[in-house]
């Protein structure tokens, strides 16, 4: 491929093409697009594209170049180049879409077939090199069955050569920023005859592997790699996704590296790993014994991390969410309020215990950054105040904050912490005579989950006062059922357009699992979205993302049953909140029978069909991609997804039918009527609603608790278990309580309502 970036490779015959097209960009540069400094502008098609390589532009220059012959006249002749600079612009829609969107990204007409295809290293190969090679040359083969040659030099035609042009810097520094010639950035070049790498760093070199391994494309001839140029760099140094294993369940180490890995296919580069009190420190045995990693796991986590280029960030609580320690009576009096939850900051005692955490924990993890927690400081007013002698509210957590990120600076590292602005505690609100006062090297971290219109009040006072911030959206799952995608992606759009607008350096998307009910793999696609939207400038296209999320992770048999899928499941579970309110995950062991929630539901009947024709027909996509065998990983736990939907709809339907039986029954029905409805209808040792929902709760019980055993270890199974035995018990007493009545019952006998039948659990 020669001539202009991105231009297609020209003959002979083919001369006249490229020289329309190039002449096309010219007349358009002139006549039809604005360029900024940026190297994007608003052409005539109404919105923002790149200068090279966009298929969308080229579409506008030959538009452009169209309507600008035609207004010389009408004569063939002038039209023909039109005409041919039309054929010859690559259909964007013919090719795969790519999650992150490339900044800079043109197809041609050739392709390269992957039958015999071999990778090599056209520069000297560090131990990153060669595992980025052999990734790739595993992702191929697999869609090949036939091996791919990694190796050791040579350009051999017919291969993929890899050029590191600078030193391996694999991980985010402290002060990182991005461009077209960054640590990540890189270009991917493609043609008949084989494939270059280019990039300045390893990093750059595994960011253009995961965009190979979606450009695969399948056709009469075999797999193939289309013809393309791109040159592709982030929009955001640092993209960042939280996993939180303190609130909820304690994901295993294998899962952590499964995330990892995961996250590493959409160009993430950090792992914030949420630790309230949860990682082995020498001298803190009594800490949390069943629930914590060792060393020895953490170390091995973040050596797997950096294979993959993502850096494991320890994200901690050095103020409050600390009750896991004082709820040890040993720890309980270094509490503000005894076995509460933040620290009394003036007792000496405390400051000794921090230093020693943070001593191990900068030992421990090799990240350049820090989290030093600092939020929802719940007792600062009530208890932290009083503990420390009468220091004003402000005054203690600012002195706290400032000594503890020196503290951490002395041990090399850039502290940040959680700026609770119109969050939490709400501290920057209450007190904003704070903003002035923060060092001016720490990365504060404001976060909101809410959709808002605006979120320029979280990240503009930090602006002001040239405090740097990471802006921390979240994928909204932690007291629902299955994921609220839909909130989810409006949340981390409008936040990040807004943080962009003041220079953030990063996002860290967070996962939390506050109800310890949430099975994380269901909330894959958030963390997809989220690592995408911060590597790409254009927004993401929302509509679009779960056929484009999908058809870049599975095979397209694979695909076209998951894709389906998740809007299904996005759509139910955006109706379940509707209908039930917030915490569905909660509102699914909520007694259906009272009177006040039949009131409620009875609104509610054909919003609560909706739901389950939207999961069952998402269980049946599912079950239909599951029988393929293909995945294992990340499918089961969105069939049981779907199933908990189902079953949360099939409930409150069944109870309202079930409570319009009493109202038709009266007070004094017959006993053949009590029987139809009470007995058959209802209560029925089988093929009844009660008994429906009876195996219906242990069928999924069994379900969730095999989910649940894959993802993270037994912590909290007990606890979160209990609720579906609970469930099933009301059941198994109301079932009993209908037959009490039907064994007694005589024609003219007063019915007990339904109100006194009911279980009162």
């Amino acid at each position: 491929m020669t001539g202009e970036p991105g231009a297609l490779s020209v003959g002979a015959k083919g001369f006249s093409h490229a020289f329309w097209w190039l002449k096309g960009r010219r007349i358009l540069a002139r006549y039809a697009m604005s360029v900024n400094s940026d190297g994007s502008g608003t052409g005539i098609c109404g919105r923002e594209v790149s200068t090279l390589f966009n298929p969308l532009m080229n579409f506008c220059i030959v538009i452009s170049l169209c309507r600008r012959w035609r207004t010389l006249g009408n004569s063939g002749v002038q039209l023909l180049p039109c005409l041919l600079a039309l054929s010859a612009v690559p259909s964007l829609a013919a090719h795969k879409p790519l999650v992150p969107r490339p900044r800079q990204i043109k197809y041609g007409n050739g392709r390269l077939a992957l039958k015999g295809i071999t990778i090599s290293f056209g520069s000297s190969a560090a131990p990153e090199d060669r595992f980025a090679a052999d990734e790739l040359a595993s992702a191929l083969a697999e869609i090949t069955a036939e091996s791919v040659p990694v190796v050791s030099s040579g350009t051999a035609a017919h291969g993929i050569v890899f050029h590191r042009s600078g030193a391996v810097d694999a991980l985010p520094g402290p002060d990182d920023r991005t461009g077209t010639d960054s640590r990540e950035s890189y270009t991917l070049i493609i043609s008949n005859n084989g494939a270059e790498i280019r990039a300045r760093s390893s990093a750059g070199v595994y960011y253009a592997v995961q965009t190979i391994r979606q450009l695969v494309e399948e056709g009469a001839g075999g797999s193939f790699l289309p013809e393309v140029v791109i040159h592709d760099w982030p929009a955001l140094a640092y993209r960042g996704f939280m996993m939180d294993t303190s609130h909820g369940p304690l994901p295993t180490e294998d899962e952590i590296k499964r995330q990892i890995n995961f996250l590493a296919r959409w160009k993430a580069n950090q792992y914030y790993l949420y630790s309230e009190a949860n990682i082995e420190l020498r001298g803190y045995s009594l800490i949390n014994p069943g629930a914590r990693y060792t060393k020895s796991q953490i170390q091995r986590i973040i050596d797997y991390a950096r294979e993959r280029h993502v850096d494991i960030v320890p994200c901690l609580e050095l103020y409050g969410h600390l009750h896991d320690v004082f709820r040890t009576e040993r720890y309980a009096d270094l509490a503000a309020l005894p076995h509460g939850g933040e620290i009394n900051p003036r007792n000496r005692q405390v400051q000794s215990m921090l230093q020693d955490w943070v001593e191990q924990l900068t030992a421990l993890f090799p990240s350049p950054w820090f989290h030093v927690g600092m939020d929802e400081p719940w007792e600062l007013e009530k208890a932290d105040s009083k503990a420390a002698g009468g220091v004003e509210p402000e005054t203690l957590y600012i002195e706290q904050l400032k000594n503890i990120t020196a503290l951490v600076r002395e041990f090399g590292k850039r502290p940040m912490f959680w700026a609770d602005v119109n969050s939490g505690a709400r501290i920057f609100s209450r007190y904003p005579e704070l903003f002035s006062q923060l060092p001016k090297d720490i990365i504060a971290v404001p976060w909101h989950y809410h959709v808002l219109p605006d979120y320029s009040d979280f990240v503009a006072p930090f602006a002001q006062v040239k405090v740097p911030e990471v802006f921390a959206p979240g994928i909204w799952c932690w007291d629902e059922i299955t994921p609220d995608f839909i909130r989810t992606f409006e949340n981390i759009d409008t936040f990040l357009a807004d943080a962009r607008k003041y220079g953030t350096l990063g996002m860290m998307n967070t996962g939390w699992a506050d109800a310890s009910q949430v099975l994380y793999r269901t909330a894959l696609p958030g963390m997809a979205y989220g690592a995408a939207a911060a590597w790409q400038t254009e927004p993401m296209n929302r509509a679009r993302f779960f056929t484009d999320y999908a058809a870049s992770f599975y095979s397209p048999p694979v695909a076209a049953e998951v894709a389906p899928a998740l809007e299904g499941l996005a759509k139910a579970q955006q109706l379940i909140e509707e209908i039930l309110g917030a915490e569905t995950i909660f509102r699914l062991w909520d007694d259906p029978l009272t009177p006040e929630r039949l009131a409620h539901l009875a609104t509610q009947r054909e919003a609560l069909r909706n739901t389950r024709l939207l999961a069952e027909d998402a269980e049946e996509h599912l079950s239909r991609a599951l029988g393929l065998k293909e995945d294992v990983y990340s499918i089961p736990s969105l069939v049981v997804g779907a199933r908990m939907l189902d079953y949360a709809g099939m409930k409150y339907i069944y109870a309202l039918e079930m409570a319009s039986y009493f109202n038709t029954l009266g007070s004094h029905p017959s006993h053949a009527d009590v029987e139809f409805y009470l007995g058959r209808e209802s209560s029925a040792r089988n093929h009844g609603r009660i008994m429906d929902l009876m195996d219906g709760v242990l069928d999924l019980r069994e379900a969730y608790r095999s989910a649940w055993l894959s993802e993270y270890t037994d912590h909290r199974l007990g606890s979160v278990m209990a609720r579906w035995n609970a469930e099933h018990e009301y059941w198994r007493r109301l079932q009993t309580h209908l037959w009490d009545v039907l064994h007694g019952f005589k024609d003219g006998d007063t019915l007990p309502t339904l109100e006194e039948l009911r279980p009162h659990m």
